[in-house]
């Protein structure tokens, strides 16, 4: 399950990266580029904290 979510979280990460520079290149639209990032960042978010967050140490007794 942690994997998949890692795969989702990376996918967002680059949905939001990626169209940055593909604006930059003049590859795509404002509008195309906005919709991706919008996209990435909610699958970033949605995801990356059930992944990321540290399994806390049990107390010795």
């Amino acid at each position: 399950m942690k994997t998949l979510l890692k795969i989702i979280s990376f996918l967002g990460l680059g949905l939001v990266v990626v169209p940055a520079f593909l604006v930059f290149a003049g590859t795509i639209a404002w509008e195309t580029h906005a919709t991706l990032m919008l996209v990435g960042t909610i699958a970033w978010f949605a995801t990356s904290p059930f992944w990321m967050q540290e399994e806390m140490p049990e107390e010795p007794a």
